[in-house]
C-alpha cells in the first residue's frame, strides 16, 4: 500500500518507460509490450518485487545476450487435443509464457482442460499474470515456473531449488475472484532486494546466510528459507511444494531443473527455465461454480477477526484488489522514492529521458 512520501507514476508513462528501456538493449518492440504489461500488472496489484524492480534484470540479460531479444516466436514441439509441449527458443519469459497459456486457454475451450509445459524460457514474472488471462475467459487458470537455485531445502546449507511459485485464479460472481499467487519460499527474492534498497532489516523467517543460519541483514543473504521457515515451523512443507513445482516445470518439460539451473545474479549462460500452465473450464464439472466460489469467499470475509484486531479476514486476491482500487483513485501507481531513483539510474545508463512522475 502507498505510504507518505511515495511518488505516483501513470500507467502509460510506465509502459512507455519499460518499452524504451528494453528496446534500447535489443528487445523486439512487440515483445517489449508483453514485458511492459506484465511488469505494470505486478506493481498495479502490489507485487512490487516482480514489477519495475525486475526491469534491470531483463535489460541486463538482453544486453549480455544470454536471453534472446530479437524477433521470433515460441514453437509447439508436440501436442494432443488437451496437452502441448512448447519450446521457448530462449525468448523473454513473458513472451513465451503468454504464448503457452493462450494455447492452454484454447485447448480448455475445446476439450474442457488444457495443460502446456514449456522449456527453453526465461524469468516469466508474476505467475498471476498468466492465470488471470485464463480467468478473463471464465476459466480456472494455474501457472507454475521453476527458477534459479536460491532456496535452502530443510536441513541443507546449500541452495538447490528456486522460489518456484504457484498460482491459481478462479472466477466468482459479479467480477469477484480468488487469486492465489505465492512463492514456495518464505518470500520472493525481490522483497529482500527491496528491503536492502530501503535500508531495512528482514523480518523473521525470510532468509539465511552463507552458513545456512537465519539472517536479518539483507546484505548477508545467501539463500531463502522454504515456505514455513525452519523445520520447527514446518518449512519442509514449502520445500516439498518447491520440488513439486520443479517436477511439473523443469523435469516434465525437458528444461533444466534444481541445481542444474544457473544461479540468479551475474548470469553468464542461458537459463532454460521450465513453466507449466493448467487451464480448465469449471462448467465441465458444475453449472454454478461462480456462485459457490463467491459463497465460500464471502463466508471467510465475514468471519469475526481475532480479539484486538481491526483488520478484516481476507481471501487470496483481496489485498491486490485493494491496491488496484488505490491506484485507480490516485490515477497511477505509487512508488517509494528510492525505487524511482533506481528507474532513473537505468534511464541514465541507456541515455534515455527520465521517467515522468505525477507527484
Amino acid at each position: 500500500m502507498a505510504t507518505e512520501g511515495d511518488v505516483v507514476i501513470s500507467k502509460p508513462e510506465l509502459r512507455d518507460f519499460v518499452i524504451r528501456c528494453v528496446t534500447a538493449v535489443g528487445a523486439d518492440p512487440e515483445h517489449a509490450v508483453d514485458l511492459a504489461e506484465l511488469l505494470i500488472t505486478a506493481d498495479y496489484r502490489g507485487h512490487y518485487s516482480h514489477g519495475l524492480n525486475r526491469l534491470e534484470m531483463y535489460c541486463s540479460e538482453l544486453r549480455s545476450g544470454v536471453c534472446r531479444g530479437g524477433a521470433g516466436t515460441p514453437e509447439i514441439v508436440r501436442q494432443t487435443v488437451a496437452t502441448a509441449l512448447v519450446e521457448g527458443h530462449n525468448l523473454m519469459g513473458p513472451v513465451v509464457g503468454k504464448f503457452a497459456v493462450d494455447l492452454a486457454i484454447q485447448k480448455a475451450k475445446e476439450a474442457g482442460i488444457g495443460m502446456v509445459t514449456v522449456r527453453g524460457s526465461n524469468h516469466f514474472g508474476i505467475a498471476g499474470w498468466y492465470a488471470l488471462r485464463a480467468m478473463e475467459h471464465g476459466l480456472i487458470g494455474m501457472s507454475f515456473t521453476n527458477t534459479s537455485p536460491i532456496l535452502n531445502p530443510t536441513r541443507s546449507k546449500d541452495q538447490v531449488l528456486g522460489t518456484n511459485p504457484i498460482c491459481m485464479a478462479a472466477p466468482g460472481k459479479d467480477g469477484d475472484s480468488f487469486v492465489l499467487d505465492m512463492a514456495t519460499s518464505s518470500v520472493a527474492l525481490g522483497k529482500v532486494e527491496i528491503q536492502e534498497r530501503r535500508k531495512l532489516p528482514l523480518p523473521h523467517g525470510w532468509a539465511v546466510d552463507a552458513d545456512g543460519k537465519e539472517t536479518y541483514d539483507p546484505e548477508k543473504v545467501k539463500g531463502l528459507l522454504p515456505l514455513g521457515g525452519t523445520e520447527e515451523s514446518s518449512g519442509y512443507k514449502g520445500y516439498g511444494l518447491s520440488m513439486m513445482v520443479d517436477v511439473l516445470t523443469g523435469i516434465l518439460s525437458g528444461a533444466l531443473f534444481g541445481p542444474h539451473i544457473r544461479f540468479w545474479k551475474g548470469a553468464s549462460r542461458v537459463a532454460n527455465l521450465g513453466h507449466c500452465f493448467i487451464v480448465f473450464d469449471p462448467k465441465a464439472f458444475t453449472d454454478d461454480f461462480e456462485d459457490r466460489m463467491s459463497e465460500l469467499m464471502d463466508y471467510c470475509r465475514h468471519l469475526e477477526p481475532v480479539e484486538g484486531s481491526d483488520k478484516p479476514v481476507l481471501v487470496p486476491g483481496d489485498k491486490a484488489r485493494k491496491h488496484m482500487e488505490l491506484c485507480d483513485k490516485l490515477g497511477g501507481i505509487p512508488y517509494h522514492p528510492k525505487q524511482v531513483d533506481f528507474m532513473n539510474d537505468m534511464a541514465k545508463m541507456f541515455n534515455l529521458t527520465p521517467i515522468k512522475t505525477m507527484s
